[in-house]
């Protein structure tokens, strides 16, 4: 056979495309071509494959070699294609047998010995060679990561020979059973936060309902304490929510099969640019807002970042997803992050100290906060001070909750939003808050005079109903009630 057809699989966004590597071998001067809009690491397969084949003691075809790598309009990056160019050309050569290649689904990159190397997104491939019911051969390295897609058969090699015996019937691999080790993220705990009484309250609000949060105080008051802490508190992820967070970290190959399940929580320098935040490329990747999906997303001294990187993020705390768009390539990336931002009451940070260390002007403190936009601040559920502690607290103060304590609370809170829509109050849709927030007369009132006399816009009023409605779901009520409406619009306080 001088033509032999091997299955593969691309990236592109979170999905992964069949790719159909087809090896042609044809009459001619030796030479070795490689179609189909490939970027400069997969044209290096071609050094790479015939290194291997050699080192693994096969014979390199003295031929016309032409791979292709279809659909041509796709483009495909990364060393993923090595082992299937490399299986193609040795089935076109009749140096293996290709009557099973249809069953399987092939991907690693090659060293010039041979062997097998991990490749980034096989989670992403694992989940949608599942749906086609094929074997998915991968490398060792990669074979826990592929497992966690439930139903998918994984064979996993160490070499390209263990592969090439597979295929002749010498030597069959055995299908991977094993089990990714669970490991628990060891989360700082609450306790250690002396003081803070309100800043405690707001975490736990934000943590019971997914609610977003903006801390402002001076500095050492606590605010990155508190922030490192909230993962801690948070509900346990579902299967779907999970397998969806892996994909994405898996994708930069920063993925440990042993963590899935753990929320991710990630901090970025406020010098990041707005590619690194929301995404970006030639060929579209993820970035920090993607990879923190289904986590928290923690922003230290948020006036200092750029503008244009802030604004970046208010359609996706809208949306849930950010749809990064290039002259070639379009993808929609998840982005169901929980934001929690810190800031300083100014410049010098001693905003208000009874002892008049700031030095700030007026002018200074304006321009400080006016680098928040109204659109910006109005997407945050949660806005509280953090002080300093008074003299002598930070010694003498008794130890705080735990955040196993204030988790078990969340818990049962979570559990009422679930059994009544299926959803975190944070991501009611409009429509059915007043299905899902009933109201008692008191409760009414107070928000209608709240509305007029604060001048809330119609997006800040349906977040202060979410949060009214995570207090009731952590005080056991089914219906709103004042004091609940009353502490969700203390929260909507301006900076």
């Amino acid at each position: 056979m001088s033509l032999a057809q091997v299955r593969s699989r691309a990236l592109d966004g979170m999905n992964a495309p069949v790719v159909i590597v087809e090896a042609h071998l044809a009459n001619g001067l030796p030479a070795f071509s490689l179609v189909g809009l490939a970027d400069t690491e997969v044209r290096e397969a071609r050094d790479r494959v015939r290194a291997a084949l050699q080192t693994a003691c096969f014979e390199f075809p003295q031929r016309r070699i032409t791979v292709n790598l279809a659909p041509a309009d796709l483009p495909k990056e990364g060393g993923r294609f090595d082992l299937p160019i490399a299986v193609g050309i040795l089935v076109a050569s009749g140096q293996l047998e290709g009557k099973r290649l249809d069953e399987y689904e092939f991907v690693g990159e090659l060293s010039l010995s041979g062997q097998l190397r991990p490749v980034r997104g096989v989670l992403a491939m694992a989940c949608q060679a599942v749906r086609e019911a094929r074997t998915l051969i991968v490398p060792a390295e990669n074979a826990a990561e592929a497992a966690l897609v439930p139903g998918l058969r994984i064979l996993c090699a160490s070499t390209l020979l263990e592969v090439c015996a597979h295929l002749n019937g010498v030597t069959e691999i055995t299908p991977y059973a094993g089990e990714a080790v669970q490991r628990a993220r060891p989360y700082p705990d609450l306790a250690d936060v002396k003081g803070q009484a309100q800043a405690r309250r707001a975490l736990e609000i934000a943590a019971a309902g997914l609610h977003s949060i903006l801390m402002f105080g001076p500095p050492g008051s606590g605010k990155s304490m508190l922030a490192a802490r909230l993962p801690g508190l948070l509900p346990a992820m579902d299967e779907t929510g999970a397998l969806q967070s892996a994909a994405i970290l898996s994708l930069d190959g920063q993925f440990d099969p042993a963590m899935l399940g753990v929320r991710p929580f990630l901090s970025p320098h406020h010098s990041s640019s707005s590619a690194a935040l929301i995404g970006g490329g030639t060929i579209p990747r993820p970035g920090e807002i993607s990879r923190s999906h289904e986590g928290v997303l923690f922003l230290d001294e948020l006036p200092e970042f750029d503008r244009r990187v802030l604004e970046a993020l208010r359609e996706p705390l809208e949306t849930g997803e950010v749809t990064i768009s290039r002259a070639a390539r379009r993808a929609t990336f998840p982005a169901r992050f929980q934001l929690v931002a810190a800031m300083n009451p100014c410049p010098c940070g001693f905003l208000g100290d009874p002892r008049g260390r700031c030095r700030c002007t007026p002018e200074q403190v304006s321009r400080y906060r006016g680098k928040l936009s109204g659109p910006l601040l109005d997407r945050i559920d949660l806005v509280i001070e953090v002080p300093a502690l008074a003299d002598g607290e930070l010694f003498s103060a008794a130890p705080g909750e735990s955040s196993e304590q204030v988790r078990a609370r969340v818990e049962e809170a979570w559990q009422r939003q679930l059994a009544r829509q299926g959803s975190a109050n944070s991501r009611l849709a409009a429509g059915s808050l007043e299905r899902h927030c009933p109201a008692s007369v008191a409760a009414s009132r107070l928000m209608q005079s709240a509305v007029t006399r604060l001048g809330l816009s119609a997006r800040a009023c349906h977040r202060i109903l979410r949060v009214a409605r995570t207090i009731a779901d952590l005080a056991g009520e089914a219906r709103l009630e004042a004091e609940h409406v009353a502490e969700a619009i203390q929260y909507r306080r301006g900076i």
